[in-house]
Parts: C-alpha cells; sequence; structure tokens
C-alpha cells in the first residue's frame, strides 16, 4: 500500500471543494506544500509623544516608572562626559571638518583598476617602454655583481620558504611569499662587502604614502599602501637623457573611452589635500629608492591580476615620487631640472613584475607637454612549479619533491634593481 502524505491526504479529501466542476487544482494553505508568506509583520505604531502645538503632553516622567494612559517620555541623549572609541557617533558628513564639495577620485591598496597599466598611464601622465632600461640590464651582465654561489644560494632560499619554513604539507602562499622576498632582499644585502654604498640604506615597513594631483578637471588621490620601502640617503641618478624626456613631448596618451578613467577608484567628499612621504622632516633616508609589494592571498578571487598589480605598483611609484619630488621643489607645476627616479617590484612568490619610474614633470593637468617615462618588464617567472609532495606510483618516486624550472635570469634583475645607484 503507497504511503500518502498529510498534505496529499487533506488535498485528496477536500477533492470535493475542488475549483472549475471538480477537476481543478486541489486548494491548499501557504504551508501545507513547502511555500512560506515573504510578507513582513507590519511593524508596531511608534511609542511617541507627538507635538501639537497648544498643547502640552502629560508623560509619566515625574512618577518614575510606567504608567498606563501617560505618554512616554522623550529624554536628551546622555552624555557621559568621555567619548567610547566604539560606540560614538559619527557627525553627518556634510559637517565633517575634512568636508569638500569637490569630488576626489583616491586609489588605495585594494583598488583594481579595470584597463590595468593603460589607466596608470592615463592617470600619471607617463610613457611606457618595454623591458628594463640598458643601465640596469648592464648591470645585470656584469659577473662582477653576482653573489657567490648565487644560482645556489637562491635555490636554497626557494626552498626554504616552500618547504622546511612550515611545518604544513603544503605551505599556503600567504606563509612563503613574504619569506622568499625577505631572503631575496637578505641576499643582495650580502654585497655591501663589496659596495660600501649599499649601507646608506634602510627597509621600512607599512609606511603610510599621500599624494594629491589634478588630472585635467579631475582631482586624483593616491593614500596609504602596506608595502615595503627601501630608502637611501641618496637620491637615484637620472636614467633618460634631456634629449630624450623632450622627444616625450610628441607622444600623445593613450584613452579608453566609453570606460571612464576614475572607474574602480573610491569617490570621496572627506579628504585632506597634502603629500605626505610617510617619514618626518630630517629622516635621514629620505629618497625612496625600491617599493616592494606581495600578492600574498591564498584566494584566487582574492588575488590581483598580474596587469593589476603593475597598475598597483605604477601609481605607488608615482606617488612617492611625486611627494618626494614637491618636497625637494616645491608645490608650482613644471618640469623637473633632476628628475626622481622610484623603482617597484612586485611578486606573488613566483613570478616577479619589474618597474622604473622617471617622473619629469609636475604639470600634469594637459595632455600636452613633457610626459613621465615608465620601463616595466612583466611576467618574469623565478621557477615554473615547485612539489611539496613526491609523486609515488607503485612504490616508486616519479616526481620528487623540489622545484623545477629555475630561471636565474629573474633574480638577477632582482639584485640589479638594488644595486642600481650603488654601482
Amino acid at each position: 500500500m503507497a504511503l500518502v502524505s498529510g498534505p496529499a491526504k487533506r488535498a485528496l479529501a477536500g477533492s470535493g471543494r475542488l475549483g472549475l466542476g471538480g477537476c481543478g487544482a486541489p486548494r491548499r494553505g501557504a504551508y501545507e506544500w513547502g511555500v512560506r508568506s515573504t510578507r513582513k509583520p507590519e511593524p508596531p505604531p511608534l511609542d511617541r509623544v507627538y507635538e501639537i502645538p497648544g498643547l502640552e503632553p502629560i508623560t509619566y516622567a515625574g512618577k518614575m516608572h510606567f504608567m498606563p494612559g501617560l505618554a512616554r517620555p522623550v529624554f536628551p541623549p546622555w552624555d557621559p562626559g568621555w567619548k567610547h572609541p566604539r560606540y560614538q557617533r559619527q557627525p553627518p558628513i556634510h559637517e565633517h571638518p575634512l568636508y569638500k564639495d569637490q569630488v576626489c577620485y583616491i586609489f588605495h591598496s585594494r583598488c583594481r583598476l579595470v584597463e590595468g597599466v593603460k589607466q596608470a598611464l592615463w592617470l600619471t601622465k607617463s610613457k611606457l617602454i618595454e623591458g628594463l632600461p640598458e643601465k640596469v640590464l648592464s648591470l645585470v651582465d656584469d659577473p662582477k655583481n653576482h653573489i657567490e654561489n648565487q644560482d645556489e644560494q637562491v635555490l636554497n632560499a626557494i626552498s626554504y620558504a616552500r618547504l622546511w619554513h612550515s611545518t604544513e604539507d603544503v605551505p599556503k602562499r600567504q606563509a612563503y611569499c613574504p619569506i622568499i622576498m625577505d631572503s631575496l632582499i637578505q641576499l643582495c644585502k650580502s654585497q655591501i662587502l663589496k659596495h660600501p654604498s649599499l649601507a646608506r640604506r634602510i627597509c621600512a615597513k607599512n609606511y603610510t604614502l599621500s599624494a594629491t594631483w589634478n588630472r585635467e578637471s579631475i582631482l586624483l588621490q593616491v593614500r596609504g599602501s602596506k608595502g615595503t620601502r627601501l630608502s637611501a640617503k641618496d637620491p637615484l641618478p637620472p636614467i633618460a637623457s634631456k634629449e630624450e624626456v623632450e622627444a616625450t613631448k610628441s607622444h600623445v596618451l593613450e584613452t579608453f573611452s566609453p570606460i571612464a578613467p576614475t572607474i574602480d577608484l573610491q569617490e570621496c567628499h572627506v579628504y585632506d589635500v597634502r603629500d605626505d612621504t610617510g617619514f618626518q622632516k630630517g629622516y635621514p633616508y629620505s629618497h625612496p629608492h625600491t617599493l616592494y609589494f606581495l600578492e600574498k592571498a591564498n584566494i584566487r578571487p582574492h588575488r590581483f591580476l598580474p596587469g593589476q598589480l603593475r597598475a598597483k605598483m605604477l601609481l605607488y611609484a608615482f606617488g612617492s615620487a611625486l611627494a618626494q619630488a614637491r618636497l625637494l621643489y616645491g608645490n608650482d607645476s613644471r618640469v623637473l631640472e633632476q628628475p626622481v627616479v622610484v623603482q617597484s617590484i612586485g611578486t606573488d612568490g613566483q613570478i616577479f613584475q619589474f618597474l622604473v619610474l622617471q617622473l619629469n614633470t609636475t604639470d600634469l593637468t594637459s595632455n600636452d607637454g613633457v610626459k613621465n617615462l615608465v620601463w616595466i618588464d612583466s611576467d618574469q617567472h623565478l621557477y615554473e612549479y615547485f612539489r611539496c609532495l613526491p609523486v609515488i606510483k607503485k612504490k616508486v618516486v616519479v616526481e620528487p619533491v623540489g622545484l623545477t624550472g629555475f630561471q636565474p635570469e629573474t633574480f638577477r634583475k632582482f639584485l640589479a634593481l638594488y644595486l642600481h645607484g650603488a654601482v
């Protein structure tokens, strides 16, 4: 005998009440077939005092307890005499002391530009040159600048980060990516005995940055950073000659209409128009040398795409150079007699992005005139793949533990950017 559920029995029992002459669908309640009503109950009436002109409400404030028939009193907000940092009420945005009518488009550390480097070039009024400058590549080819047992030490640094540092079978990107970057920087620091001028540098982590500029009729700002900055007492020398800088006047900036150049930037009315390098006045290592960025998100949707990471590197390098130029030469828009050069390196622990920026002008309003220069060497693999667990088939190790596809040329470029300005 077939089993029949409760709602089905009620539907069969009530067949005499079917519509359309007994041939229609059975009536059913809202909860009989799993259909729940989405109607929300109406909110209760407000228990408050209505202000009627000429009449004074009678409340139970003097009774000190609730009494039916009397209105509920309205008391002023209680002022404890101090402000709790968690529960204090913020004033309306238009009453904020830093509120401004003009919108400022802010680029912060989590902004992802949809057009990548192309959009960053327009925002910074820059011209792109593929590859690293010849001045930097000459340091790569010189064997005098190489470290003793260089390839072996780099392999040990990678194995330490991916295999030996963590107790997990397969370490996550968030764990091994900073270890690889710090280990490579330590290898570069070992060249101090050969080049004593490397001792005139220092690394600062989690520094802050703020730089504001106008681009056509748009107010832009680069704010905040969570990377590492290598600062030096001496600035980097210019890379491009004056003739190459003058030749940028004929360069036409690429547009990406109908997409707005401010897409993915944060619109803000509360901001402070200031240029801050992140360090106090009198800091001995005041000149930015290289910015290091890590893309260490474990979840793939949270990671920056390579083009977005390069755009982030470009904007932060530009912001550091612009803040430094205004600190040295003032806030007037001009073509710099001594350009400011800033380098940037980004990685996810396996693929490296190299960038060199030369700030030639602080006149960024129009598209005419001298442009800034950017050299980018993208998608340089340090290694192809690293296997943390061996592949065993029929009790035979088919693929052992270790990395494959090691490319020593990538670390040579890393070392050349570190030695730039000291050799």
